[in-house]
């Protein structure tokens, strides 16, 4: 039985509940308890690693839930129970508890009277629309009708699931760890309340956070935009920051791949918002493989909890990819500490008011370290130093400058770091920084990819809707509705030619980033040391083109549907132009596309004697050989195979030729990317394609779900695959053209 809320709470001292008893009883998680006792507002018994809560801790947590549901902040609850314990018949009890429920009452009661007169005004405006001349509705089935011209946002939680559990059969790995917490139930609930989430609480806040724009004061402190502190808030209370986090740190230990799909929404609702926990999670990453046992103790619990922050601290004014470049120093103290000295430019999340504390990852170079990127040393900065027993210390000398004006994402704060002696700590071996950072930044990069899928799949929406709801124009082959003034956008072969791009892109790119994310858990967690091997090849393969292509596909599926709207795009109210210029970033930071692309050529084809491309190849053909023989798969098998011979050819060029002339490599590496790319997508599309099948042939699909992937399939076939073609042609006219010209005939007289 719940206890009552006039429960003593020391007239059953003797009873003893666990946190399965508490959670069945209150229908909390067990995420909930922890943040309450880590707020001190239970207190359990720790026996080993197992909680005993008492009497008065369930009596607490009855009055800590009941105060949640009327409205009572966190802050007013505690006050309520922390004079006292609950039950004691104390009068101080009576009074703050008599005065606080009758402020809230009155409260609400003006809120009553607000929404009464708000509700008599809709009624009104009702009445106003339902007078007006009545038009036909639209026919079932097309895209529904926008009255505001705000964006709106829909989480795309049933692709996510047909590609998890269709296509890469995330089931098929529940023996690995992690995987066996990924049931069928719980994947679809971390979805769809993570998809609730995001839509509801920080997709609201995603214009108003671009007008708004972060604020640093006087002091070099940094306020982020209306509602973003108690959207982090809500964020960190709900654990959605440590799904795929280890469970010895705080996190739920779930697989990055299903981290990752909800990842993906985060950026949709939100891009600005989510790179402050983006951030972290690389820099989390970084301390687990570098950092100290020390280290990790000291600051990874709580950068799991979301109550402390983290950076990547790379760039300085004079140097952005050539890092051998750095001026930032760092002198040894005494006590085995690092005074560190420089200043950092384009530092995402540098300071905000979120979270208690940052953690900053910061490179530079010790005396006596060589002047290139073999003398880079790599440091954790606090912004606060930590005391022994965890508890936040003196300010570290470290402070944002100035937050830089920048073109998108306005609600992130991108921040010049100046760090004035600072105090910080050698993460790993000295001058192997670099190799630390890369960690960080290769997580970093395949989130930046995903940045680049986020964002077009929230301007794709989008102009899905306005398509449907704007007319202009008759079909070309006649009115298509002739009873109105003008048929819908959808009828024109050049729109849907930019919506049908879009949709080929945004979910073809969807199973790349997921694929991608299952092959780090494979690298990570499977026992069989080939599949390891394999799938850290493919990850460090896949790495720069889901970065390089994913963020040039998407940027072009923003400007896309922004070209949709004709004039409304160009226009702040209807929303467009900020997704263009938030998808922009993303094909620079993290290292630019071109250097992706320069890595990819330059690096991976040929690591380990070119093992990757080569299982690449191998999957591709094998999969390529098995769909030729089904009639529904065949002709797209067949399509792919003619873009696979393209990229196989390209490769060859390169070897045949830029021994001799490397510039034959630089010039051809962007286009290579892409063929790339779109090979890699193309598999992708041939597996949701054989997996639609399947489920057509099992009767256990929706029909217009499965008739939507054909379609789609089809158009990338015969619209994107032939690309690769014109790709390859550019990559054979070699280096000449491009560098032939003079510098100073690029300037015209």
């Amino acid at each position: 039985m719940v206890a009552s809320l006039t429960d003593s709470a020391d007239s059953t001292e003797g009873d003893r509940f666990s946190i399965t008893d508490l959670c069945n009883d209150y229908g909390v998680t067990a995420r909930a308890l922890r943040f309450y006792e880590d707020e001190g507002l239970i207190a359990p018994e720790r026996r080993g690693l197992a909680r005993i809560y008492s009497q008065r801790d369930r009596v607490r947590l009855a009055w800590i839930l009941r105060g949640k549901r009327v409205g009572f902040s966190l802050a007013d609850i505690r006050e309520m129970i922390d004079l006292y314990d609950i039950g004691d018949g104390r009068v101080v009890q009576r009074q703050v508890t008599l005065q606080k429920c009758r402020d809230r009452v009155a409260f609400l009661e003006n809120q009553r009277r607000d929404i009464d007169a708000a509700i008599a005004e809709l009624n009104d405006f009702v009445s106003t629309i339902e007078a007006l001349p009545h038009h036909t509705a639209p026919s079932e089935g097309a895209p529904r009708r926008r009255i505001d011209p705000m964006p709106s946002y829909t989480p795309p939680v049933r692709d996510t699931r047909f590609i998890l559990d269709h296509v890469l059969r995330i089931g098929d790995h529940a023996a690995l760890p992690g995987f066996a917490n990924a049931t069928p139930d719980t994947v679809e609930a971390v979805l769809e309340e993570g998809g609730r989430f995001v839509a509801e609480v920080l997709f609201p806040l995603n214009a108003s956070g671009d007008q708004q724009g972060c604020t640093r004061h006087a002091d070099g402190s940094v306020t982020t935009p209306e509602g973003f502190k108690d959207a982090y808030r809500q964020f960190v209370e709900s654990g959605w920051g440590t799904l795929s986090a280890p469970e010895a740190f705080g996190g739920q230990a779930m697989p990055h791949v299903v981290a990752t799909a909800f990842e993906e929404y985060l950026i949709s609702a939100n891009m600005a918002f989510a790179m402050y926990p983006g951030l972290t999670h690389g820099a989390i990453a970084a301390l687990l493989v570098k950092g100290s046992p020390e280290q990790q103790a000291m600051y990874v619990p709580k950068m799991v909890s979301g109550e402390w922050g983290g950076t990547m601290n790379l760039t300085e004014p004079q140097c952005g990819t050539d890092l051998g470049l750095i001026k930032t120093r760092a002198v040894p103290n005494d006590d085995g500490s690092w005074a560190i000295t420089g200043t950092k430019i384009f530092i995402s999340s540098g300071e905000h008011d979120l979270t208690d504390n940052i953690i900053h990852l910061v490179l530079a170079k010790t005396p006596g370290a060589p002047e290139s990127s073999k003398g880079i040393s790599l440091f954790v900065v606090p912004k606060f130093l930590v005391n022994d027993d965890g508890s936040l210390g003196a300010r570290n000398p470290v402070s944002c400058g100035s937050i830089e004006h920048k073109m998108g994402i306005h609600a992130n704060s991108t921040c010049v770091m100046n760090y004035d002696g600072a105090t910080g700590w050698l993460v790993g071996e000295e001058m192997k920084g670099l190799a630390a950072m890369f960690i960080m930044m290769n997580a970093a990069r395949l989130g930046v990819g995903l940045q680049g899928l986020g964002v077009a799949e929230t301007a794709y929406q989008n102009a899905v809707i306005y398509a449907g709801d704007r007319r202009q124009g008759r079909a070309l082959t006649g009115p298509a509705q002739p009873e109105e003034k003008a048929d819908t956008l959808f009828v024109h072969p050049d729109v849907r030619r930019m919506l049908m791009e879009g949709k080929a892109l945004t979910e073809g790119l969807r199973a790349l980033c997921l694929w991608g994310a299952l092959q780090v858990d494979l690298a990570h967690m499977s026992e069989d040391a080939a599949t390891r091997e394999l799938a850290d090849d493919l990850v460090s393969l896949l790495t720069p083109v889901i970065k390089g292509y994913g963020t040039d596909k998407g940027y072009d599926v923003a400007t896309n549907a922004q070209q949709v709207y004709g004039g409304h795009g160009y226009i702040a109210e209807w929303g467009m132009e900020q997704y263009v210029r938030d998808a922009r970033i993303a094909m620079i930071y993290e290292g630019t596309n071109g250097v992706q692309a320069m890595d990819l050529v330059g690096r991976k084809l040929a690591q380990n004697g070119g093992r990757a491309i080569q299982h690449f190849f191998r999957i591709v053909a094998e999969e390529i050989a098995t769909a030729k023989g089904a009639d529904a798969t065949r002709d797209f098998a067949e399509r792919l195979e003619r873009g696979l011979k393209d990229l196989q050819a390209a490769t060859m060029w390169f070897m045949g030729n830029g021994m001799q002339n490397p510039n034959h490599v630089g010039a051809g590496a962007h286009s290579y990317m892409h063929i790339m790319g779109i090979v890699a997508t193309g598999l992708m599309w041939l597996r949701m394609l054989t997996a639609a099948e399947a489920l057509a042939a099992s009767g256990e699909s929706d029909p217009d779900f499965v008739e939507g992937k054909r379609v789609t399939a089809r158009f990338y076939a015969e619209r994107i695959i032939p690309d690769t073609g014109a790709l390859r042609r550019k990559i054979e006219g070699g280096a000449d053209a491009v560098m032939a010209l003079d510098p100073a005939l690029f300037a015209r007289g």
